[in-house]
This record gives structure tokens, C-alpha cells and sequence, in this order.
């Protein structure tokens, strides 16, 4: 089997800028994927982390609605910091990704949108057994 493109991109969400407000718009043109589920984290605790996991099969695009947090991505043994912290820019992460999310700002909420309901089985959440799952299906 081989695995879907691992990959991450930042992507701009539509504004609609009004005196009254700002309004962001995420529709099909911003996130390449059917969403399935929406969550978000919020009242985090200093010091606290989430994430700490790989999806199979699930994608998510993930926006700092307020505040700012750092995603720390893995790809095999390739680390990357990416720092959220504008409503206007979202986290694309793609299958087979690793991530842990930290350094949570009071306040900050991070808005989740996936292609797919929760399914435990699509989670790999312990590093080496994520390590071991890319190399059994890479070609």
C-alpha cells in the first residue's frame, strides 16, 4: 500500500473586510477536502499540549480563531514549527503526518476542521509505531 502525499501547508482564508467587522470564510475552494466534523480546543493549560498523534487516512486544516499556538509536525524524522496566529491563515495537514500542538497563548482557540468523523482505528499515537507504520507502506 502506498500512503497518500504527506504534507503540510499554511493556506489564506477568504476576508471580507467591514467596517462592522471582519468576516472569514472557509467554503470547498479553501480546504481540499469534504468536512466531515468540526471541533476546537480552547482553555488549554499553560504548559499543557495536544496532539501527540498521526492519522491514517484523516486530513485536517487547523486556524488559531484567537490567540496563537505552535504545531509541531513530523514527517518521519523531519521536524517543522509552524506558529498559528492569525484567523486568516490555516494549517493544512495531510495523512500519515505526525503533530503535537504547544505553547498554547491565553485565550487561544484552534478551530479543527477533518475530512472524517472520529475513528480511533485511523489514529497512530505512539511515535515509534508511527515510524514503523511509514516504513511498512511507503513504496
Amino acid at each position: 500500500m502506498k500512503l497518500k502525499t504527506k504534507k503540510i501547508e499554511v493556506l489564506n482564508i477568504p476576508i471580507i473586510h467591514d467596517p462592522r467587522g471582519n468576516l472569514a470564510v472557509i467554503e470547498k475552494e479553501v480546504v481540499p477536502f469534504e468536512t466531515k466534523r468540526v471541533y476546537y480546543l480552547f482553555d488549554v493549560p499553560s504548559g499543557s499540549s495536544r496532539g501527540g498523534h498521526a492519522h491514517k487516512e484523516l486530513s485536517q486544516f487547523l486556524v488559531a480563531l484567537s490567540g496563537s499556538f505552535d504545531v509541531i509536525i513530523k514527517i518521519g524524522e523531519k521536524t517543522e514549527k509552524v506558529t498559528l496566529n492569525n484567523p486568516s491563515r490555516g494549517l493544512l495537514i495531510t495523512p500519515c503526518v505526525w503533530r503535537e500542538l504547544e505553547n498554547f497563548s491565553s485565550g487561544a482557540v484552534c478551530l479543527v476542521v477533518a475530512s472524517d468523523v472520529y475513528k480511533e482505528e485511523d489514529y497512530i499515537c505512539n511515535f515509534e509505531e508511527y515510524l514503523l507504520y511509514l516504513s511498512k507502506n511507503e513504496l
